[in-house]
């Protein structure tokens, strides 16, 4: 998904969408073949004096926020703030849906020279305090040492593959009990909870091409990759296996 050329999704403000709302709105400009990376609601085109086209289908996206009321507590007898958390789904349309938008919402940038592109990833990368070694043809991340083992640099087809495969094990090393103490429950490699490891390690990555000017090239090994753990994940895996440990 994180083709190449292709940035995060957009608001209508300028600012990137975030967690799952960047694979949805991925998967619908894919799908719709749309090439602006911009999206609105329906009243953020009219507030610009822009019409969506009739007919027209809008993506659904969600905001997970917090919020607090005040209740009342009948033992004290007295009104306190009680914190809540809600999920809501609202619609948006990409640019190429509608009608009378300003010229800046139609304008694509022209790509930044190559150079630029991985130096910025070389910066970024190196401001992640991790401890990162070469040799070797394989990329890992072992925990109990804390260290990622990447092939020498010469050895990937070329930069753009490199750094994302660095930005994949960066990901596994997030997962460390010092800093975010992400198990899944993992117990064994290739169980349900190395695999969620590794989702999140692939849509990591994905995020990380996006923001960085990656260009990662569609691959049906990572395509059959991400499946073989999206399989192993999902409830009817799950359930064929409690049959399995029954009989």
């Amino acid at each position: 998904m994180a083709a190449s050329g292709r940035t995060r999704p957009l608001r209508a403000t300028g600012q990137p969408y975030r967690g799952i709302n960047v694979l949805l709105l991925w998967i619908e400009a894919q799908t719709a073949g749309f090439v602006s990376p911009s999206w609105m609601t329906y009243k953020q085109a009219q507030a610009l004096r822009a019409q969506v086209r009739k007919g027209e289908c809008g993506a659904t996206v969600v905001y997970y926020g917090d919020s607090s009321k005040t209740v009342h507590d009948d033992a004290s007898g007295e009104d306190r703030e009680q914190a809540f958390r809600f999920l809501k789904t609202y619609t948006v349309f990409n640019v190429a849906q509608i009608d009378g938008l300003p010229e800046r919402f139609h304008a694509v940038s022209e790509p930044a020279p190559e150079e630029e592109r991985i130096e910025a990833a070389e910066a970024f990368f190196a401001r992640i305090p991790a401890i990162v070694n070469h040799g070797g043809d394989k990329a890992y991340y072992i925990p109990s040492a804390d260290r990622i083992q990447l092939p020498p640099f010469a050895a990937f087809d070329d930069a753009h593959g490199y750094y994302a495969t660095r930005g994949h094990e960066t990901c596994h090393w997030t997962r460390h009990e010092s800093r975010l103490d992400r198990n899944f429950g993992r117990e064994k490699w290739g169980d349900e909870g190395y695999a969620r490891e590794e989702l999140v390690a692939e849509l990591g990555a994905a995020f990380l091409a996006a923001d960085l000017g990656l260009a990662i090239e569609p691959r049906s090994d990572h395509a059959s990759y991400i499946a073989s753990w999206i399989k192993l994940c999902s409830p009817r895996h799950k359930a064929s296996n409690r049959e399995v440990s029954i009989m």
